[in-house]
């Protein structure tokens, strides 16, 4: 099974509205970055969108480690989503859970894969992460227009 190392992460210019969200794959030597923005977002759908793009460009299933910043992503998926599907998509609160149907596409996309979650600290020199924030930044500057 193919190793692939992805780094992903998602931004917003004010929570909700202009939303990028960046990817970059590495697999050996070789590297694909990826982004891309809506207009009206949050934050947390972009990181759960970073993801959710980065498992579905893998054409065959891989082994995937995940480095992310976003702890709404890797406790959601470690932790919360159990829960959510014992309860009907229903939080601890008795509320529906935000971004189910991002919740559900991500589940998709993690199935196809081996998939191991690694929490990077954000915005503290962190090579990878700075450069997916970069484009994820830089694509929520163009989903602005």
């Amino acid at each position: 099974m193919k190793q692939v190392d992805v780094f992903t992460d998602g931004a917003c210019k004010g929570n909700p509205g202009p939303g990028g969200w960046g990817v970059l794959l590495r697999m050996g030597r070789h590297e694909k970055e990826m982004s891309g923005g809506e207009p009206q977002t949050t934050n947390n759908r972009m990181e759960m969108t970073a993801v959710i793009r980065a498992l579905n460009a893998l054409i065959v299933p891989c082994e995937v480690t995940v480095h992310t910043d976003s702890r709404y992503v890797i406790d959601g998926m470690t932790k919360w989503v159990g829960g959510w599907k014992k309860r009907g998509w229903v939080n601890a609160s008795k509320q529906p859970v935000k971004n189910a149907d991002l919740w559900h596409d991500l589940i998709a996309a993690v199935a196809r894969h081996k998939v191991s979650w690694q929490w990077v600290k954000g915005h503290d020199g962190h090579v990878e992460n700075e450069r997916v924030d970069r484009l994820a930044s830089q694509a929520a500057d163009a989903a602005r227009s």
